[in-house]
């Protein structure tokens, strides 16, 4: 019998201003060789950086189901707030986690996803997909440079500047492949970078 497929997720999520512009990154791995199977990242607007946490979490999870609904998913995160609620350790009592707690936990059985924290600077790709889908939201809504990013080293709740307010949330932006070294999984052709601020803003 076939062993079944395994993934990493790594996933993070900002807020500048906390509640404030928000967006998340996530990347779906290959254990194995390290390489990049999928990307998803999204400006969500005016939320907290826990909730951005959440949302790239999900989208993660999702992104790695269209590449094989029966893979083992380890999901790697900064956040250790998400990690041990996602792993039963710490109860949530927040009513704004509770739904999306709910739905992370529904896109894979609960026997296929494992959960690990890491440190903030071993989860930089992600970080950077959600800085990226922020920076981009900013621009296209103020017309001004970016607002300074998320610190690196600091707290996850933490935010280096307010920017200006920025537009309603955006797209998501998808970058997957598939590799044709793993027969079982489902190629995903597009390469579909979205406008983050309908038709003002395109990469």
């Amino acid at each position: 019998m076939q062993r079944p497929l395994r993934f990493v997720v790594e996933a993070d999520g900002g807020s500048r201003g906390n509640p404030g512009p928000a967006g998340y990154g996530s990347v779906v791995l290959d254990p194995a060789t390290g390489e990049t199977l999928a990307e998803r990242a999204e400006y969500i607007g005016v939320a907290t950086n826990n909730v951005a946490e959440y949302k790239g979490l999900i989208a993660g999870l999702k992104a790695a189901r269209e590449l094989a609904p029966d893979a083992q998913v380890l999901v790697r995160m900064d956040s250790k707030l998400v990690v041990e609620q996602m792993s039963g350790r710490w109860k949530i009592k927040h009513p704004d986690m509770k739904p999306l707690a709910a739905e992370a936990a529904t896109v894979l059985p609960r026997s296929q996803v494992t959960y690990q924290w890491i440190p903030r600077e071993q989860n930089k790709h992600a970080d950077r997909l959600a800085n990226e889908a922020m920076d981009a939201a900013s621009t296209a809504g103020s017309g001004s440079p970016p607002p300074p990013r998320r610190s690196s080293t600091g707290g996850a709740a933490r935010a280096l500047a307010t920017p200006p307010a920025a537009g309603p949330p955006g797209k998501v932006r998808d970058r997957c492949r598939g590799r044709s070294s793993r027969p079982r999984l489902r190629p995903l052709v597009r390469r579909e970078v979205c406008a983050v601020l309908g038709s003002r803003s395109k990469v």
